[in-house]
Parts: structure tokens; sequence; C-alpha cells
């Protein structure tokens, strides 16, 4: 019961956030970004997985704040709702950016990038959600 409150919810959403970044280290095999990448330049390559790793980086920081501080970030406090506004914000548009920058050419007609994409929408939602629920219900 106690993972239905916000409090349960926001240590939830972040633990799937702590995974998803984990989940970036094996992302370029899955993908098949070794063979994408192979006829782009060394310089191409280097950016791709620098930023691959530090998406999978925010995504373990941003997770780890209500995993670990979700009691504080309720708290009212001007630190914890402006961490909750930035994490409203910054889920908020990876929400948008899912439906606005993957077309469903991409992943239309391909079982898994389906599977992916709407389980992605789905867990983006879910994210989004409960810190603007969150952000709206702090004192």
């Amino acid at each position: 019961m106690a993972l239905l409150t916000l409090e349960g919810q926001l240590r939830l959403v972040g633990l799937a956030l702590v995974i998803m970044g984990a989940v970036h280290a094996v992302l370029p095999r899955l993908m098949g970004w070794p063979a994408d990448l192979a006829g782009s330049t060394l310089l191409t390559r280097q950016v791709s997985y620098a930023h691959l790793f530090f998406i999978g980086l925010a995504c373990v920081l941003l997770g780890l704040l209500p995993l670990a501080l979700a009691p504080d970030l309720l708290a009212g406090t001007p630190l914890g709702t402006a961490l909750l506004a930035g994490e409203t914000v910054f889920w908020g548009l990876r929400w948008v950016f899912q439906f606005a920058v993957f077309p469903a050419r991409l992943w239309r007609g391909h079982r898994w990038r389906t599977a992916a994409h709407i389980a992605l929408a789905l867990l983006w939602t879910w994210v989004a959600a409960v810190f603007g629920y969150a952000l709206a219900a702090t004192p």
C-alpha cells in the first residue's frame, strides 16, 4: 500500500529512472549502433557515445533524487519545489519528444520498435505525471 502513496510513487519513478539510466550501457548494441555508426567519422561516433553516457548518467542522477529523497522533495521547501519543477519540465518535455521527434514511420511495422515506443510513451506519461502531481501537491 505504501507504493500507492505519492512518496511511494516518487520512489518507484526514481527506481525506474535509475534502471533506465543503467540500460543506456547496453542500448547501443540493442539498437545496432556499432553498425550504424561504422560509416561515420570518429568524431561523430565519439560524440554519440559521449552523449549516450551523459544521458544515462542524467537518468541515474535524476532518478536518485526521488528514490533517496522523496520526503524532502515533498516537504515544500524552496529547493524541493525547485527540484520537482525541474523534473516535471524535464520529463514533461521528454514525453513531448516521444511523439514530436519519433514519428510513427520510425517504429510502425517493427514489432520491437512499436513495443518500445508504447512502453516508453507509458513510462514518460507516468514519470511526468508523478512529478507534476508531486509539484502540485507540495505545500
